[in-house]
């Protein structure tokens, strides 16, 4: 059964034709000059609430596939009266490929995305050595990208991938960790924490001495839900 899709009127939601138009996701903003992070998977939008009220200097991208999500998430926005997020209805690989200029990102956090735990399906998953490469095209020098999921053999792929990746220096003590001072918990995380079950971390920057032009050309594959000729990508 289809769900019905909700028409999302908040001034915080941006329809890729409207950014389309501006030319550029800066240009979308009222205050142009910000530095820009990107949450890749928003879901109801309490981290992005939490880091975009912290942080006021920043402006933020939220996407997500799912237009209920985009939805909550534009509320919560709306009700706090915040200038500096907008939301996307759009696959996160649609995004780099069409949308985001090179160096433009101050900071990307992808938080418990789908980890696909079935075997056959680990293919699926969104963060990997391609994807990883290819957000060194996106993220601007020292740039910040954190990771966290719930499943352990997820983060300790995506560990393992870290000495395969020069163009990212960790910022950890050790490949990843359960412990991440300050960093907002989503009710998403909060959920498993709850339950006594860690949330495992990541966080990389890129190097600052790295320029776009020493990077492989980018190369971006749709992941499997995206049909990148559809309106939603999703």
């Amino acid at each position: 059964m289809t769900q019905r899709t909700i028409e999302i009127k908040s001034p915080a939601f941006l329809d890729e034709t409207v950014l389309m138009a501006a030319g550029n996701l800066q240009a979308c903003f009222p205050v142009t000059e910000r530095p820009l992070a990107l949450e890749i998977g928003c879901g109801t939008g309490h981290f992005l609430l939490e880091m975009a009220t912290r942080h006021p200097e920043r402006n933020f991208l939220g996407i997500d596939i799912y237009n209920k999500g985009c939805y909550k998430t534009c509320s919560k926005i709306d009700l706090h009266g915040l200038d500096n997020v907008r939301v996307m209805r759009v696959e996160a690989r649609f995004l780099l490929a069409h949308h985001l200029q090179p160096d433009s990102l101050a900071a990307v956090y992808i938080n418990c995305p789908d980890p696909w735990p079935k075997k056959r399906h680990r293919n699926r998953r969104l963060v990997n050595a391609d994807f990883l490469r290819a957000m060194l095209h996106f993220l601007r020098p020292e740039g910040d990208l954190y990771f966290s999921t719930d499943f352990a053999d997820y983060a300790n792929d995506v560990a393992d991938l870290i000495p395969t990746l020069p163009g990212y220096r960790n910022c950890l003590s050790a490949p990843l960790t359960t412990e991440l001072p300050g960093y907002p918990i989503s009710k998403y995380m909060r959920r498993f924490l709850d339950l006594g079950q860690p949330i495992h971390f990541v966080h990389l920057r890129r190097r600052p001495d790295l320029s776009t032009s020493d990077l492989p050309a980018l190369k971006v594959v749709a992941g499997f839900r995206a049909r990148w000729g559809d309106a939603a990508h999703a």
